[in-house]
């Protein structure tokens, strides 16, 4: 029976008894309204029969407690919708259940953010920055080869974490981010190259010694409702990319609520009254679900030392890994921030030491929005400005980090991962009372720092820009608005870069590299360097690049050189064209004074709006083409030597 059913009864049997004597006015009939109701230790919500939700009452109770009644107006009598009433309690239990603290300290933690916001307050009043210590590293040198080394032999009792939880939709790419391929020349996609490298890390590290052979490196990714079972269908299409199962760890990170207003009051989609709003929370969740997951305390008993954290679209981190790795064991930090030059003013945050007046410290990210204003503000009269080297002095954080995993769990141990939340809502006027959409709190996964003790030794490694950092972040339009000189941070320059880098090592390691040319693609001037790509295999660290070229060996600007193979050895070779060499496992292939000339391969432009062209190579501006090359492929184990024309 619904409430209205009994508010019709109630009054037909006192007009039918006339009332059992007692005067009209004195009698006064209340329907129970559609909304859940709180007595001091009672609470009814428009479910029957009420004694078999007593789970939904609690929920009810505590978003009641917390001022969130409002989610409950409008809700129909019982019998009238309750399966859609039955869901929205499962979505508010899994926003409870997925948040350190629950919904209580989400909802708490947000008017406490709000209120900050409000009123203008600064997040790092009290605090005074500085320069912090960290190393700077020039490739090639003596100190970087030795980092490189160390890092190596570390990686077995290393694990890695990528965080992966968004779609390419702002790059103009409707699937996971990491499906995309790094480059078109071999077409390898970004998670296969993580993979491969991880692979590849593992092979060196453990090379050699018996008590090794079984290592395993571990590898977490943290997908989202959005990547999730495109991640899962592309590793199981792929046979994981050659790494054992066991090795894989899927973590989904669930949304959070939103916010409709200053007092933190949940937000409901405007087009259904039974679903509350929700929006990613940040990469910074990655902490608590490893802590909750167990994980980490598996690691442990592994004797796992190292966690490597590294986001989804950045085609030569791997190229700077091993060498922060080695800074990290020769350091014995607990955080490692890997970071690159950066311009003053640049859009990437900045790695600073801020002292508190108190006394105490922390090395942490500041976003570059406020950097320059908090340098003001603190004595510092032109704020964040080059120096002699012509960078500024807080190097740039590129989102990738070293954290020690002994300190980690003494810390999520008692954080449970919850990491230093802020929350940015778009408000309407000045008057900061209402939001033009809702908001919601958020977390990222560098922040990690910001609750540790002064005692932590929390460092940084500076690399080269063109060794280690060319994110995928920005579509074609977006790209090419981007200022003359400024990083555009592209498909396009992000392939580009991949080239770059690997003309620059073969050049540092005595190769002859013709200097790129510039041609441009999607309305993007860029560098159009030699197409040299090579396996992880090949080569993870600089060591074994100089080990593996002797002699004379010559690239021109137009070739395209692919090295597919553990053991391949280049020794007075001249290109001017497209070699591909394919090595299997256990072939070792030596190229002597080989000279390849042909049409070799090129790219072709292409219009990013013609919907009949793949979104990955409509983002990129070019398609390849395959005029001639010479392929060797040596499929069966042991020693060859080719030479000659």
């Amino acid at each position: 029976m619904t409430f209205s059913d009994r508010h019709i009864k109630t009054e037909e049997l006192l007009k039918s008894d006339d009332n059992f004597g007692m005067h009209p006015d004195q009698i006064r009939v209340l329907k129970q309204e559609n909304v859940a109701f709180v007595g001091d230790n009672d609470v009814r919500i428009p479910l029957e029969p009420s004694d078999k939700y007593t789970f939904q009452k609690e929920l009810a109770y505590m978003l009641l407690h917390e001022g969130q009644g409002h989610l409950f107006t409008g809700w129909p009598d019982p019998g009238i919708d309750d399966d859609r009433k039955l869901e929205f309690f499962e979505q508010v239990a899994k926003l409870d259940v997925s948040y350190p603290g629950g919904l209580v300290a989400y909802i708490h933690n947000a008017k406490r953010l709000l209120a900050d916001s409000k009123a203008g307050k600064n997040p790092f009043e009290g605090y005074t920055p500085s320069v912090p210590a960290g190393e700077r590293l020039t490739f090639g040198d003596e100190r970087f080869i030795k980092f490189e080394e160390t890092g190596v032999k570390e990686a077995c009792n290393a694990a890695f974490v990528l965080v992966a939880g968004g779609l390419g939709e702002r790059l103009g790419y409707s699937g996971a981010k990491v499906a995309l391929p790094s480059q078109i020349t071999t077409g390898t996609c970004f998670l296969q190259l993580y993979i491969e490298s991880i692979l590849a890390l593992q092979y060196v590290s453990c090379a050699g010694d018996e008590d090794k052979k079984y290592c395993r490196i571990p590898f977490v990714i943290m997908t989202s409702d959005d990547t999730h079972t495109k991640i899962q269908e592309l590793l199981k299409s792929n046979n994981n990319f050659g790494m054992d199962p066991d090795q894989i760890h899927l973590l989904k990170q669930e949304k959070v609520a939103c916010l409709g207003d200053n007092n933190a009051r949940i937000a409901l989609d405007p087009l259904d009254k039974y679903k509350i709003q929700t929006k990613p929370h940040g990469h910074g969740d990655i902490h608590a679900l490893l802590w909750s997951s167990g994980i980490l305390l598996e690691w442990k008993k592994q004797s796992i030392k190292w966690v490597l954290f590294f986001q989804d679209t950045n085609g030569l981190l791997f190229k700077a890994i091993p060498a922060s790795l080695g800074v990290s064991v020769v350091n014995n930090l607990d955080v490692n921030s890997l970071a690159v030059p950066r311009k003053a003013k640049e859009a990437i945050g900045g790695i600073v030491r801020l002292t508190h007046k108190n006394g105490s410290q922390m090395v942490i990210n500041v976003e570059y929005n406020q950097l320059d204003p908090l340098l003001r503000a603190t004595g510092h009269a032109d704020g964040d400005v080059n120096d002699e080297t012509g960078y500024s002095p807080y190097p740039g954080n590129i989102n990738q980090l070293v954290i020690k995993l002994e300190s980690y769990i003494e810390e999520l141990s008692r954080t449970k991962g919850a990491i230093v939340e802020f929350v940015n809502p778009k408000y309407k006027d000045a008057s900061k009372t209402s939001f033009k959409s809702s908001t919601r709190l958020e977390c990222m996964m560098q922040d990690y720092p910001r609750t540790l003790p002064s005692s932590a030794k929390v460092g940084f490694t500076v690399l080269d820009t063109w060794l280690a950092y060319a994110p995928v972040k920005n579509n074609p339009e977006d790209a090419a608005k981007v200022p003359k000189g400024n990083p555009q941070h592209s498909a396009t320059t992000g392939e580009m870069a991949v080239y770059k880098a690997n003309a620059l090592i073969l050049r540092k390691a005595g190769a002859l590299v013709q200097d790129p040319k510039v041609e441009c693609f999607n309305g993007q001037e860029i560098d159009i360097w030699p197409r040299i790509v090579w396996s992880p295999y090949w080569a993870m660290i600089f060591s074994d690049v100089k080990r593996k070229l002797s002699g004379i060996c010559s690239i021109s600007q137009n070739s395209t050189l692919v090295l597919a193979g553990k053991d391949i050895f280049l020794e007075n070779v001249y290109l001017d064209g497209a070699l591909a060499i394919h090595a299997a496992d256990g072939a070792k292939i030596k190229l002597s004074s080989l000279h390849v000339e042909n049409a070799g391969w090129d790219f072709v432009p292409i219009n990013y709006k013609d919907p009949s062209i793949p979104e990955e190579i409509r983002l990129r501006g070019f398609s390849l083409r395959k005029n001639d090359q010479k392929v060797i492929t040596i499929d069966q184990p042991g020693e060859c030597i080719v030479n000659g024309e």
